[in-house]
């Protein structure tokens, strides 16, 4: 029989990564989600059932953030992550063979804002605001659980890119349409991460039993928002783009349903503990990473 993965709210672009991936090394991947076919996350016995016996459990379950924050989107975000964990939780406790190993997602946007210095597991700063609660609070729905035979990593994840979603698409309709320069005032720092890398992260996990707890997911060489667009602009094409000061984003935010959070707060994020268990990334900088995403 083939290896079982279990792959909580894989649906979305790095979820559909993750499951071609996992499928094309030969495991067989259970999916949970909110719709058909995966198993819903109501049903807790067959919850339990597909977690039972599988090599590791990956929670990649949440409502985007890409929304206003009013209540009820502030509401759904934080139970949306909260919420699973917990589900998660009690089926590996109700397990007679748990997983090895359960992989939380978390996000590198539990930092402050940075523009002074890095921020590593060891000596990163947490954040204020609505974010950064959320952030908190789902990673200690994770650890509240003491698993005496699954290992638990916390992947605290940067901006994630790859071909066929996630933010690129946004940012390459802003180059195309001359909209390309600098948001805000450019010096706010863009840590990310290629989805390749996160796999690979994840496997790295997998084949290091000795690894555990949190872990920041992020290229280790972060680039200021102008070099980005510098970047993409010379990937694409295109010898100019207009710049997007903040009160201009914020009116675009509103039209759009967002907030302007997710491109002016400088997430300046370095991946020591990765580094220094001696993973080596595929995709370390923004040039390297445009090349093969763009």
């Amino acid at each position: 029989m083939a290896k079982k993965i279990v792959l909580a709210g894989g649906t979305g672009f790095i979820g559909n990564y993750f499951r071609d991936k996992f499928v094309q090394l030969g495991y067989q991947v259970i999916m949970i989600a909110r719709k058909a076919p995966a198993i819903p996350w109501n049903k807790h016995q067959a919850i339990v059932d597909a977690v039972e016996g599988s090599e590791m459990v990956i929670n990649l379950a949440g409502k985007s953030v890409n929304c206003r924050y009013h209540e009820q989107n502030k509401q759904e975000i934080l139970h949306s992550r909260t919420g699973t964990t917990k589900l998660l939780g009690d089926a590996v406790k109700a397990c007679e063979k748990p997983p090895a190993l359960w992989i939380n997602a978390s996000t590198a946007t539990i930092y402050r804002h940075a523009e002074d210095r890095p921020m590593t597991e060891a000596d990163g700063e947490i954040g204020k605001g609505f974010s950064v609660d959320v952030a908190t609070k789902w990673e200690k729905s994770f650890f509240q659980y003491k698993l005496t035979n699954t290992r638990q990593v916390a992947l605290r994840i940067a901006i994630v890119l790859g071909a066929n979603g996630g933010v690129m698409t946004p940012y390459k309709n802003l180059v195309k349409f001359g909209l390309g320069g600098v948001q805000g005032n450019g010096k706010q720092m863009f840590s990310f991460i290629h989805v390749e890398d996160l796999f690979q992260i994840v496997l790295f996990m997998r084949d290091h039993p000795e690894l555990e707890g949190i872990f920041n997911c992020s290229a280790p060489h972060p680039v200021k928002n102008e070099h980005l667009m510098r970047v993409l602009r010379h990937r694409l094409n295109r010898s100019f783009g207009l710049p997007a000061p903040a009160p201009l984003l914020e009116l675009g935010a509103l039209f759009l349903r967002t907030e302007t959070e997710l491109i002016l707060k400088s997430r300046w994020v370095l991946p020591e503990r990765l580094l220094q268990a001696g993973y080596a990334f595929r995709y370390p900088t923004i040039e390297a990473t445009i090349q093969d995403v763009v």
